[in-house]
């Protein structure tokens, strides 16, 4: 009988340990996924040809309708198509549900700040799987997927030191202006959601061709990977709420302890910060992914934000000593160009297909002739013939000539004579797509400029850009 009890405490403390270890190394291999980019496209939203189930499941339904709050979680086969694929993926719904705990919080306190429904959080799974350093195939960046433009345009920073597309806290700010934009243009959260993915000018031109503001109507007038988004959306919902009834466990939480937030204004390397307070540098990184040299690079009048794990008391000396020292690092700031593959395809045509997409008008003034326009702008009088599609080189005045910019001399390229320009709002335009248009604009400032009190412009408005 003794021997029997001994034999059972022998598997039970190895069967302890064995647990110990197993969930030792899936923190490590979270906090590695955490600290790395991933080799490959993070669109989590795989293409569905048709739909795998003609037919509704009640159980399903009913599920749904016990959690929808105030975005409509809408059952139907698209949705049952994504619940199929999405249940399989036990291992990654477990892994995502371990870091909710952390970033969850993060996300609801940010669409609190902007009355943003809280199960949009949410749309996270579906863009980035809650990896801060995914990056889609076109270039959006981070945990909520920020292309480059829209990210300058609600305010976000990248540069050589600091992309804030991956900051936990600064992109889901960032992502809930852009939703309250979206909903007080759309009116619908199906169709900012929707506008999430596409731009709220897709979504605005879907709905002249469907005649309709539903966006099941509106479906088949999006972009294909739109028209799966929103559907996939629902399932994520889905499927986080009712992993336990799939066989999903969460994975343990890589951040299971308490941090603090600390404003710092020099240069610290994060390597020194974990050496401090006795804490992996891994952990670090993974918590202050936004930072590409493992830097922070604060100043007086710019401190940065650092979350660290919250030290023991005995560590707060050393803490303090780095923290208030600067390393030894080149401090030059350069601003980041765009990453976005499409207008880096753009960037990579040939000079005179470039030049077509920028052109200049010039009106013909009494007098004139196309060898003195030419001169003046110095081109080639064939140039002109070809770009106007001129036979002659007679022209009279007051006719309009395209002259393309990238061919003139800098000293010929117009200059504002004001601290404003005048912008006249087009069909299928936003405000975050005109913010792009311009360097340093954003939503913010122009609707500070122009007295607006919500996102919604109209055709032919007129808007001061300053």
């Amino acid at each position: 009988m003794r021997k029997l009890i001994l034999t059972v405490l022998s598997f039970a403390i190895a069967f302890s340990t064995l647990a110990q270890v197993t969930s030792k190394i899936q923190v490590d291999t979270i906090l590695k996924r955490l600290t790395t980019a991933p080799p490959t496209d993070t669109v989590a939203v795989p293409a569905i040809e048709q739909p795998l189930l003609f037919g509704q499941q009640l159980l399903y339904k009913m599920r749904l309708d016990s959690i929808q709050q105030t975005v409509p979680l809408d059952y139907n086969e698209y949705v049952q198509s994504y619940i199929d694929i999405y249940v399989k993926r036990r291992a990654m719904y477990g892994d995502m549900l371990g870091l909710s705990s952390y970033y969850f919080p993060i996300f609801e306190k940010a669409l609190k700040s902007y009355n943003i429904p809280t199960e949009i959080k949410y749309l996270s799974i579906v863009e980035s799987s809650l990896n801060p350093h995914a990056v889609s195939r076109v270039g959006a960046t981070g945990l909520w997927q920020f292309m480059f433009g829209t990210a300058k345009a609600y305010g976000l920073n990248m540069d050589n030191f600091v992309d804030e597309r991956k900051d936990p806290i600064q992109a889901s700010y960032a992502a809930a202006a852009y939703f309250r934009d979206a909903y007080e243009e759309l009116g619908d959260w199906l169709l900012a959601i929707a506008a999430y993915n596409c731009g709220k000018g897709n979504v605005n031109r879907a709905i002249l061709k469907a005649g309709s503001r539903n966006f099941w109507d509106i479906r088949k007038f999006l972009p294909k990977e739109t028209s799966n988004y929103v559907p996939a959306f629902i399932a994520a919902v889905y499927v986080m709420k009712y992993a336990p009834s799939h066989q999903i466990v969460a994975k343990p939480n890589a951040f299971a302890f308490k941090t603090d937030t600390v404003q710092v204004r020099n240069f610290v390397a994060l390597a020194d910060v974990a050496n401090a307070i006795d804490h992996k540098e891994e952990t670090l990184i993974a918590l202050n992914p936004s930072y590409k040299k493992k830097i922070v690079n604060g100043t007086d009048i710019s401190p940065k934000r650092i979350v660290i794990p919250r030290p023991d008391h005995q560590f707060y000396e050393s803490l303090f000593t780095v923290l208030n020292n600067d390393i030894d690092v080149d401090r030059e700031i350069i601003l980041a160009s765009t990453d976005d593959v499409r207008d880096l395809r753009k960037k990579a045509l040939p000079k005179k297909e470039a030049a077509q997409t920028k052109t200049l008008v010039h009106k013909v003034t009494p007098g004139q002739s196309l060898t003195a326009i030419a001169n003046k702008y110095g081109v080639e009088v064939q140039d002109l013939k070809v770009w106007n599609k001129l036979e002659v080189t007679t022209i009279i005045p007051g006719q309009k000539l395209k002259i393309y910019r990238d061919t003139v001399p800098a000293k010929f390229t117009p200059k504002a004579k004001a601290s404003f320009v005048n912008y006249k709002v087009k069909q299928g335009d936003t405000l975050s797509s005109i913010a792009e248009k311009f360097v340093g604009i954003t939503v913010a400032s122009l609707k500070a400029a122009n007295g607006l009190k919500s996102a919604k412009i109209t055709e032919g408005m007129v808007l001061k850009v300053m």
